[in-house]
């Protein structure tokens, strides 16, 4: 079967990439790279000719809403009318648990891209899926200074691998439209992961101060709110598997 996958080489494309190969399917990457432009819809329409499914994984860097918003919503308008066009009968697209609940300025292109997906003709499933291991470190990477202001926030932290290849079941089955929410085996704080991955080397050493965050964050909005599927791999286990690979 082909798959296409919008953002095919990025964090959870490339998993969904793979775990569509393995199981003896021919993915399609759509990327700039490729020749395709989700953002002026260039070599689509040929991208999606003969393809089945598509995933859509597709990112943008930024936390101002003007940026997210144009960006979710022509990538998804784009997205949607080229795969009806091509008589895609599966559009699976990646969201954030959270994402209706935390006031987030990247958050509000998340949600346009639901609406659209929601609101196009191609039979859909939207996954919610909680922040990716990596979210500590990219918090604390985004705190310049010599202290880490960190939200005092709980988390379920899941690891991308099993995020992409619970997209990569869902495009080869069918569409549920909203499907239950994915998160990682365990609740954890988001300030104990950022003084872990200090501790273990993975982010600049510095002191790490828990701060509260308005906009339904600390309060707990990226936790799940009902049951779904949940992955293994636990941000500890995570965390040593990365000591062990800079180790190597």
């Amino acid at each position: 079967m082909k798959i296409a996958v919008a953002g095919g080489t990025g964090v959870a494309g490339r998993y969904v990439v793979e775990a569509l190969r393995a199981r003896g399917h021919e993915p399609v990457v759509l990327s700039r790279a490729k020749g395709v432009d989700l953002l002026n819809g260039t070599g689509l329409e040929a991208a999606l000719a003969g393809a089945e499914g598509v995933v859509d994984g597709a990112n943008v860097t930024t936390m101002r809403k003007s940026v997210a918003v144009d960006f979710f919503d022509r990538a998804g308008r784009n997205l949607v009318t080229a795969a009806e066009r091509a008589g895609v009968r599966h559009l699976v697209t990646l969201s954030i648990v959270g994402v209706d609940r935390v006031r987030n300025p990247y958050y509000a292109g998340k949600l346009r891209q639901e609406e659209i997906v929601r609101g196009g003709a191609v039979p859909w499933t939207i996954l919610r899926a909680t922040q990716f291991h990596e979210f500590a470190g990219q918090v604390l990477s985004g705190v310049p200074g010599p202290i880490a202001a960190v939200p005092k926030a709980p988390v379920q932290p899941i690891a991308v691998r099993e995020v992409g290849e619970a997209l990569a079941d869902l495009v080869l089955g069918q569409p549920q439209d909203m499907a239950g929410e994915l998160a990682g085996p365990r609740i954890e704080s988001l300030v104990d992961m950022a003084r872990a991955l200090i501790a273990a080397g993975g982010a600049r050493r510095r002191p790490v101060l828990p701060m509260y965050f308005p906009g339904g964050m600390s309060a707990g909005g990226l936790l799940p709110t009902g049951p779904g599927p949940r992955g293994t791999q636990t941000f500890a286990d995570w965390l040593g598997r990365q000591k062990a690979s800079a180790s190597v």
